[in-house]
């Protein structure tokens, strides 16, 4: 019974072993990265669960490396809300593609839970369509440039999420209007 016992309490451990990580781009340039995206569609989560369209993030670039990350969204009530966060490489040798990005107050940036991971798994040539996600697939956004993408190009977009393990089937589109 104990053995059975061990097998059993192993299996989720063993499945996550057996599961690649998704592959963050090899290159990302943090300049031409820089400024505003539209986010087109994402994963649901509890900290967008007020947002009903119109979602944009920022990025910024700091002097000392890190980028400032704003992130705004209009709600039901037709009211703005925003929410100004950091993000740093998330190894110091490592590549620009893996950051980890906080929102919590900067006192607590010390604490390793406030950081969540923020990889780059796709971006196109000319820097205009990104999929961002991390290790535990619990989420993804897919960005545009533009408030809005073709069809057929939201449907690669979401070929490559699959490709990289991520459930599409849960993917919901955002309502941008501004054009």
């Amino acid at each position: 019974m104990p053995r059975i016992l061990a097998v059993f309490t192993c299996l989720p451990s063993l499945f996550m072993m057996s599961q690649e990580l998704p592959r963050p781009v090899s290159e990302l340039d943090l300049q031409r990265y820089a400024g505003a995206w539209y986010e087109v569609a994402r994963l649901p989560n509890r900290f967008q669960e007020r947002c009903t369209g119109e979602v944009t993030a920022t990025y910024e670039l700091r002097k000392d490396g890190t980028v400032t990350v704003i992130n705004r969204c209009m709600q039901a009530n037709g009211k703005w809300t925003e929410a100004e966060g950091r993000a740093r490489k998330a190894e110091r040798d490592g590549t620009n593609s893996r950051l980890e990005v906080r929102f919590a107050p900067r006192w607590l940036g010390w604490l390793g839970f406030v950081w969540a991971d923020y990889w780059v798994l796709y971006l196109s040539p000319s820097y205009d369509l990104a999929i961002v996600g991390g290790p535990s697939r619990k989420y993804l956004w897919i960005l545009s440039r533009t408030p809005t993408v073709a069809e057929a190009t939201m449907q690669e977009l979401m070929q490559r999420a699959a490709e990289q393990g991520y459930d599409v089937k849960e993917v919901v589109r955002t309502v941008n209007t501004a054009d």
